[in-house]
């Protein structure tokens, strides 16, 4: 099975494990098993509206394995990141939840309320009550020169309606109105991905996500496989014109079948062959022979793709074609 391969996994969360307060549909089971296949297990988000207890315990509640300590969030890492640019006791004008406040102050910055204070630094993190008032403190204080990390810059989040806005989109209202860029802490920076697997002693991790920029493309900066699945954000046609540093190394529908055994991808030819499923790429054109609601024939197309165009810094449309 895959997951034999690997002495650890990394889990995202939002899109992966749960979509708002809700379970993925046999997320908590897969999660269950990997304690008896001898897996550590790490939850690595980008949500910096909780705190790794509050998260843990909403795990547990949806039946999957977790404590505390193996929840590694971007709030801990914005802070961190805050602690090692600005001197001890500065004012930081915090644009985000209670837990990212605690932080600010755990690590012995001082809170600021307004721009009108001269903060020496803005943070800035997804929570659903932020508002105009608070973007427009945190534009302020930023155009007065304070230096801005954001915790992660995720454009959508998924929730049980569907995908919303995320922090990204709030970060880029800001920088709208700042022409500023911030520092980020999350996904996709490796940081996380690089504690988790070190505290985890695992020296073989997987990088489970649902989003290419940032689980993907963190998991891959890392030097982890990666493994995307589709019970989120991103989709098979994203997936496969993504950006060569996007690319999952493995494609899955879902957390569970990390215990079945991986397909056999293979070049016969001018054709990748993967299952019953061939792809064959002329052009700007991928022929596949295959049922577009069979996995193996996106995988096939994603290796015939990818194989014809290893490097690519942007995304691609390619012209799909199945064929039963």
């Amino acid at each position: 099975m895959l997951i034999s391969a690997f002495d650890a996994l990394l889990s995202d969360l939002d899109g992966v494990v749960y979509a708002g307060p809700d379970a993925i549909p046999g997320a908590p089971e897969a999660l269950g098993r990997l304690a008896g296949v001898g897996v550590e297990l790490a939850y690595i988000t980008n949500n910096a509206s909780r705190s790794p207890e509050v998260v843990a315990r909403h795990i547990r509640q949806l039946g999957a394995p977790a404590d505390a300590g193996n929840v590694f969030g971007s709030a801990d890492a914005g802070a961190d990141l805050l602690a090692e640019r600005i001197p001890a006791r500065s004012k930081v004008l915090v644009v985000g939840s209670a837990y990212l406040r605690d932080c600010v102050v755990a690590r012995g910055l001082t809170l600021a309320e307004s721009a009108e204070e001269a903060p020496a630094a803005v943070i800035q993190g997804f929570d659903p009550d932020v508002n105009w008032r608070d973007l427009a403190e945190a534009a302020h204080a930023i155009n007065g020169g304070a230096t801005w990390v954001a915790t992660n810059t995720d454009m959508t989040i998924p929730r049980a309606r569907g995908i919303a806005p995320g922090n990204g989109s709030l970060v880029a209202a800001v920088a709208t109105a700042t022409g500023s860029r911030p520092i980020v802490a999350g996904k996709p920076e490796p940081l996380l991905f690089h504690v988790a697997a070190e505290q985890l002693e695992a020296s073989r991790p997987l990088v489970v996500g649902d989003r290419l920029d940032t689980d993907i493309l963190g998991g891959n900066r890392a030097g982890f496989a990666t493994a995307v699945v589709f019970t989120g954000v991103d989709d098979a046609t994203a997936v496969l014109g993504a950006p060569s540093d996007q690319r999952p190394r493995y494609i899955l529908g879902t957390l569970a079948e990390l215990f079945g055994d991986y397909p056999v991808v293979r070049a016969t030819g001018k054709q990748i062959v993967c299952g019953e499923a061939r792809a064959g790429v002329e052009g700007n054109t991928i022929t596949v022979t295959g049922s577009r609601a069979d996995l193996d024939a996106w995988r096939a197309a994603c290796c015939a793709w990818w194989y014809a165009h290893p490097q690519e810094s942007g995304s691609t449309t390619p012209e799909l074609n199945f064929s039963s």
